[in-house]
C-alpha cells in the first residue's frame, strides 16, 4: 500500500508505526515529489503506489487531484474522490447532509457582499462566517454585528481567491463550549470524544489548542454518525456534532481525518483500525 502525504504529522507517523507492527508493506510517498503520466494504467502505477493508496495530503486540492488520477487509472484510494470532494467543501457537505434528512445548523450561502449582509441582517447577530474550503478553523469568524460583518466581507473581497467570495453563513448554535468528534471507519463507529475550546477561544479545533475528553457513543450518536458517513460516501471519516438546544446537529464530516486528540482519550488504536479497513479493501 502507498501512503501519500505532503506533511508528516502525528497521524502519518502512527500509521507507519502500526503498519510495521502488523507486518504490512506501507510505503510513504511525498506528494510534492510525484508526477503522473496520465495515460499510465493501474499496473504501471502499482510499482510506485502499491495496489491501494491511503491519501493523507493536508492540501485539499492537491489530494483531490492525486485521488482523481489514481482512481481514473483503476487504483482504489482511501478515501474516494467523491467522498473527498464532498467533505473538503463545507457547502457540499451541508447539501449532502440536508439531502439525507440529517440535522445541521441553519445555513445560507450568498455570492455577493451586499447579499451576504442582507442575509446576516435576516439571520441575526451573532452569526458564523466560514470559508467553504479550509481546515483547523482558519478564517472561521464569529460575526457579532453589522460593522464587523462589513469589515470581514470587505477583507475577503480584497483577497484574490474566488472561493472566499462565496459566503457560507451559519447560525451560532447555543451549545456547551465543546463539540463531539466521532470516528467512523467502514460503516462502524470506532471512537468519540468531546473537544473543548481553549480559554479565550470559541473554536474547538485541537490544532488551535482544544482539548479532548472521552465521550460515550450513545445509540443516537451512533445512528447520526453512521448516517452522516453514508451521506458523504463512506470510508474513513470524522463526524463533528454539536449539542444544540433541540438535540444534536452535525456540523462537518472530515475526510482526511486527524486523530491525535481523540487517540489520547480512548484505548482504540485508530491507526490500526484504518489499516485493517485498508486490508479489507484490498482483499475485495
Amino acid at each position: 500500500m502507498g501512503l501519500i502525504y505532503d506533511r508528516i504529522r502525528w497521524e502519518e507517523k502512527a500509521l507507519i508505526k502500526a503498519s510495521k507492527k502488523a507486518g504490512l508493506s506501507l510505503t510513504p510517498i511525498d506528494a510534492k515529489e510525484i508526477y503522473f503520466n496520465i495515460s499510465e494504467n493501474a499496473k504501471a502505477l502499482e510499482k510506485t503506489f502499491g495496489n491501494l493508496v491511503i491519501q493523507r495530503c493536508v492540501s485539499y486540492f492537491r489530494g483531490l487531484h492525486i485521488t482523481a488520477v489514481l482512481e481514473n487509472a483503476g487504483l482504489p484510494v482511501i478515501n474516494t474522490f467523491q467522498t473527498s470532494l464532498i467533505c473538503g467543501n463545507k457547502l457540499f457537505t451541508t447539501l449532502a447532509l440536508t439531502k439525507a434528512g440529517l440535522p445541521s445548523p441553519k445555513t445560507t450561502v450568498a455570492f455577493a457582499p451586499e447579499t451576504a449582509l442582507k442575509v446576516l441582517e435576516t439571520m441575526g447577530y451573532p452569526a458564523v462566517l466560514k470559508p467553504t474550503v479550509g481546515s483547523w478553523g482558519r478564517l472561521v469568524a464569529l460575526v457579532r454585528d453589522r460593522e464587523s460583518a462589513q469589515a470581514l466581507i470587505e477583507a475577503r473581497e480584497e483577497i484574490r481567491n474566488a472561493l472566499l467570495h462565496v459566503y457560507y453563513l451559519q447560525e451560532l448554535v447555543k451549545r456547551p463550549p465543546r463539540d463531539i468528534r466521532i470516528i467512523v471507519i467502514g460503516g462502524e463507529t470506532i471512537a468519540a470524544s468531546y473537544r473543548y475550546a481553549p480559554p479565550g477561544e470559541w473554536r474547538t479545533n485541537v490544532a488551535r489548542g482544544g482539548t479532548s475528553k472521552p465521550c460515550p457513543i450513545t445509540p443516537e450518536l451512533q445512528e447520526l454518525a453512521l448516517k452522516a458517513a453514508e451521506a458523504v460516501g463512506g470510508g474513513v471519516l470524522a463526524v463533528d456534532c454539536m449539542e444544540g438546544p433541540e438535540g444534536f446537529l452535525i456540523n462537518e464530516v472530515n475526510s482526511t481525518i486527524e486523530f491525535r486528540g481523540i487517540s489520547s482519550t480512548t484505548e482504540v488504536n485508530i491507526a490500526e483500525r484504518i489499516l485493517d479497513y485498508a486490508v479489507r479493501m484490498v482483499k475485495k
